[in-house]
């Protein structure tokens, strides 16, 4: 009889291995052994919590710290962990250690998880990215215990590497408290090393190698150096800049005189709070305010932050800085008649600038669609579902108090659109496209249309 071989794209690949990681760990989480009472949690609760924990969103339908045991909390950590680095890593991360050669397909899969654009190099770059990873993690960890361990004695170390590994993987779940890290507001320290690490790991691992690179010849070059930096890194970082302090002064401006947020704090703690919000809407997902209190003008600009999200070839979601960079550059250059599309003196590609539109475009619909099946099967404010959904699309992780709330349907629609929003829109349409390529046999006549 003759064997029938599914062929697979890498994407389809991907796409899959995502989802059998969510099944496996929705099976773990509803055993017994995971819940803290002995008792299976409900299998939808179990699956939302291990899609929410492997596509590293953070809203969560049960509390983290109060459900879950010590078994369970381990589960959710594999699974963030896993989630942030992709599954297709972390098995090629135990070839490597194994001294075995990564093969072709597996080499090709890696590169398609990180957009890379060569296959040479990918063991070398599989150990970076996972040491780097761990080393940053651990890091973390160690100053977090700073904090926790005379707040929780030996508990606190459990607590400071979940939430090391959560923070830098851009999960946003954690297992201190229910209301996140609400009671450490005003804690510089823990505010500081949070911040740190949902940026080292929203901005990308394409980023962290550049600026090492041009760090090594700062001595030779000085000041030169930084205009070696590639053009993605450039892009990155200044997006990366832009929004943080953008967004972090609009916050402040907005919830300034607002008495359910920062209105009783000290000017220090008003700063640091509202830099806390800016950072960690940007796919972190802690929060160290109630996020129902937020004015509606600061909720609005929040969902424009998440759902920019990171930056790519990283933890984090939303269309990504590059992307919204690119959107700008290619509106200017048509305000401006121009041909180009330019940025840092750098002209932009066709492919590049088509690729844009199509990931904020795609990125929307999701959005849009799983807003509109929410309001269907919810009655919650419209700000409170639009929040829960482009939290759920740029995998944020943030919500005003909905998520705890949601019914079946709705839990199924943050499932599949936290899904969608991990793998990514064009990822999605890839997987479905035909790998057959049509050609250039006709080509179709070109006639001008009105727009705008």
């Amino acid at each position: 009889m003759k064997k029938i071989k599914l062929k697979l794209s890498t994407t389809q690949a991907i796409m899959l291995s995502f989802l059998f990681v969510i099944l496996i760990g929705s099976l773990l989480l509803a055993l017994p052994i995971s819940s803290k009472n002995g008792k299976a949690v409900p299998y939808i609760d179990a699956l939302f919590t291990a899609a929410t924990s492997t596509c590293v969103t953070g809203l969560v339908t049960l509390p983290t710290v109060t459900t879950w045991s010590v078994f369970g909390q381990i589960v959710i950590l594999l699974l963030i962990q896993v989630g942030g680095l992709g599954i297709i890593t972390v098995m090629a991360g135990f070839t490597v250690a194994l001294h075995r050669k990564i093969g072709l397909k597996d080499s090709r899969l890696i590169s398609d998880s990180f957009n890379l654009t060569s296959l040479s190099g990918l063991a070398t770059f599989v150990k970076k990215v996972i040491l780097g990873t761990l080393i940053i993690e651990g890091v973390g960890a160690l100053v977090y215990m700073v904090v926790l361990i005379p707040d929780y004695g030996m508990r606190g170390i459990w607590l400071s590497i979940f939430n090391s590994i959560s923070a830098f993987c851009n999960a946003g779940i954690d297992i201190i408290a229910e209301n996140s890290l609400c009671g450490y507001a005003l804690n510089p320290l823990i505010n500081t090393v949070t911040s740190l690490l949902i940026i080292l790991g929203g901005i990308g691992y394409i980023v962290w190698w550049d600026i090492i690179r041009v760090l090594k010849n700062f001595r030779k070059e000085k000041i030169k150096c930084l205009k070696r930096l590639t053009l993605h890194s450039k892009i990155a970082l200044s997006a990366t800049l832009i929004l943080i302090f953008g967004g972090a002064v609009a916050i402040f401006i907005l919830e300034y005189n607002n008495p359910l947020t920062i209105a009783n704090y000290s000017l220090f703690d008003k700063i640091q709070v509202s830099f806390f919000q800016s950072i960690t809407t940007r796919t972190a997902g802690f929060a160290t305010v109630p996020q129902e209190n937020l004015t509606n003008a600061s909720a609005i600009l929040c969902l424009f932050l998440m759902f920019i999200g990171g930056s790519p070839v990283g933890t984090a979601g939303g269309i990504k800085t590059v992307t919204i960079i690119v959107l700008f550059a290619t509106a200017y250059s048509a305000i401006r008649n121009k041909n180009e599309v330019t940025l840092f003196h750098r002209n932009l590609s066709r492919q590049i600038t088509k690729k844009a539109v199509a990931v904020a475009s795609m990125s929307f619909s999701i959005a849009f669609i799983s807003t509109v099946l929410l309001a269907a099967v919810t009655n919650a404010p419209a700000l409170d579902i639009m929040y829960e959904t482009i939290s759920a699309t740029a995998t944020v992780g943030l919500s005003r108090n909905l998520t705890p709330y949601l019914g079946l349907l709705g839990k199924l629609i943050i499932i599949v659109t936290m899904y969608l929003g991990r793998i990514g829109p064009i990822s999605l349409a890839i997987a479905f496209n035909s790998n057959k390529e049509t050609g250039n046999i006709v080509k179709n006549p070109t006639e001008e249309i009105s727009v705008g």
